[in-house]
């Protein structure tokens, strides 16, 4: 694991200490690399939701739509497979 050392006004360094403690987290390493890993999932879903915006829609989402979806899940059939 690498290290890497950031400085901190002490306002921050205090709000750091007591999300720890509040939180239970272990150490401050704890603490940042959730917000650094929260972070990354934050803007994987932006590109994900950005990609699914500008795409083109596959098929309507209509009441047939979702009675065949009712179906295949009644059925037990896997996702993406037709009626």
């Amino acid at each position: 694991m690498s290290t890497m050392n950031i400085s901190l006004p002490e306002t921050l360094k205090n709000f750091v200490d007591e999300q720890v403690s509040q939180r239970g987290y272990g150490t401050s390493s704890e603490y940042v690399r959730e917000l650094i890993r929260k972070d990354q999932d934050r803007l994987h879903l932006r590109g994900l939701l950005l990609a699914g915006a500008t795409s083109s829609p596959a098929a309507p989402a209509d009441a047939r739509y979702f009675e065949g979806l009712r179906n295949r899940v009644r059925q037990g059939a896997k996702p993406g497979t037709k009626e």
